[in-house]
């Protein structure tokens, strides 16, 4: 069969597999897209739109000298359509990425749906055998549990797992804007966010009602390990009583423009539409029961007449032992025509999921022509979260990028000698290596770069 009618089948149309089928598609590939949620819903998922995001709206920092707006530089220049699409519906919040859940979805869902070359078919998709090869395994950490078995069965191990929370969101006109204010952390922003002042009284009144209140747990679910980035407040709380305070509820760099008092603690609420009617408590995943998750949560001064929009729940996520099971081009060890992509390999985070269908579809082209396996530098953002999750290790666990997984940059003696600025001097040491050996990289590996879809001004979708 020749390149170009050369057919893929994707199962799973999440970020990951909506990214990879994109990609696929825009190199050549006739697309078979598999999903199932238009029929069957996950616990967490509410509509059948691709790329539907439940845990939270953000999709993490955008500043230039963070690991995760490394992230995005290097994917913007693999000319990603997630990226490009979370940015024409993005909504205010900070430094951060934050977008329009349901346009977003939408748009998105819309691109994929009109691909000339993406055939789309909703069907459960429960073994293996039902897909030809070459084929991406892309169902994410809510994978149907008849083909997570049969992935069990295909890796001859079983899968690790942990569970995730996701935070309420609340109705912005129920706020009391007597008590709430507009404004970003230090001042880095338009004022995207809301805060809400607690004393310490109240903050160790709402710290006891969380840690009192009933909670909706499986069974052994005390043995069950949490990711850190979603990790819910109760759990956080029972860590000590100073803890949400150093986390979610931190008050630095957020004083009270109504109050000469410096708050104790502050929570804090993101836009979670376009229409700004929405806001998602930060930081609040929870797995507290629906009537407490009102009842405790309306304890924060400004959200005494809070209504919930959609509140808090708790879902099993299931990933891969990648450094065990997949090969670096995160194919099956046992099948190399059959690839894995998104948050089941073991990253953690939305743009983080993206990224490895985005570099799937890079490798499965790279397969299907016979060109040897060349990943982007280890010292890149890509290059290191892939080596995260392929490296040996005896406790793999999930991840999203941060600086600790990029290597440390060559520095000289006067900058290793520093006590001040030593972590801001060594992470633009590590951004300035990560920009140039990518840009390097680029130059000597043949990407099929697809053209930027233009974007209705009626809808927002992008046509092609």
């Amino acid at each position: 069969m020749s390149f170009g009618t050369q057919q893929i089948h994707i199962v799973g149309a999440g970020l990951a597999g909506s990214e990879c089928a994109y990609q696929l598609a825009e190199m050549g590939y006739n697309v078979v897209l598999h999903e199932m949620r238009e029929t069957t819903l996950t616990p967490a998922h509410k509509t059948g739109l691709f790329a539907e995001l439940v845990c939270s709206n953000s999709l993490g920092s955008q500043t230039d000298y963070s690991a995760p707006g490394q992230l995005k530089w290097e994917a913007e220049r693999l000319h990603s359509l997630v990226l490009r699409t979370a940015e024409d519906w993005a909504l205010p919040a900070g430094m951060a990425l934050a977008v329009d859940r349901l346009r977003f979805s939408q748009a998105l869902t819309e691109i994929i749906r009109t691909h000339p070359r993406i055939q789309v078919v909703h069907q459960v998709v429960e073994n293996f055998d039902q897909i030809p090869r070459p084929a991406v395994i892309a169902t994410g950490p809510l994978t149907h549990g008849t083909l997570a078995t049969a992935m069990s069965q295909h890796f001859a191990s079983e899968f690790l797992y942990f569970f995730d929370a996701i935070a309420p969101v609340i109705d912005r006109e129920s706020l009391n804007f007597d008590i709430v204010w507009t404004g970003d952390r230090w001042g880095k922003g338009t004022g995207d966010y809301l805060n809400c002042p607690l004393n310490r009284e109240q903050y160790e009144g709402l710290v006891r009602e969380i840690l009192a209140a009933r909670k909706v747990e499986p069974r052994d679910f005390e043995k069950t390990p949490y990711f850190d980035g979603c990790m819910p407040i109760e759990v956080m709380a029972e860590r000590g009583p100073e803890t949400l305070r150093f986390g979610p509820l931190s008050p630095k760099g957020l004083p009270n423009p109504r109050s000469p008092e410096r708050p104790y603690a502050v929570v804090q609420l993101r836009q979670d539409n376009k229409e700004g009617t929405a806001y998602n408590l930060v930081g609040f995943q929870t797995k507290m029961a629906y009537p407490e998750q009102q009842r405790v949560f309306r304890l924060i001064p400004g959200l005494e007449e809070a209504e919930f929009l959609k509140l808090g729940s708790m879902h099993r996520n299931l990933f891969i032992n990648s450094p065990q099971c997949l090969n670096p081009n995160l194919s099956s060890r046992h099948d190399p025509s059959l690839f894995f992509a998104g948050q089941i390999t073991g990253v953690e985070g939305y743009f983080e999921s993206t990224c490895m269908g985005l570099l799937v579809a890079h490798f499965l082209n790279d397969h299907l022509k016979g060109r040897a396996f060349l990943p982007p530098p280890r010292t890149s953002a890509l290059g290191s979260l892939l080596h995260a999750i392929t490296e040996p290790k005896d406790n793999f666990q999930p991840t999203n990028i941060n600086f600790g997984l990029m290597p440390d940059p060559p520095m000289d003696r006067k900058a290793r000698g520093r006590r001040r600025n030593r972590r801001e001097v060594k992470r633009g040491l590590q951004i300035e290596v990560a920009r140039r050996e990518f840009t390097q990289w680029l130059t000597i590996k043949p990407w099929v770069l697809p053209p930027r879809p233009h974007r209705s001004s009626e809808s927002g979708a992008h046509l092609f």
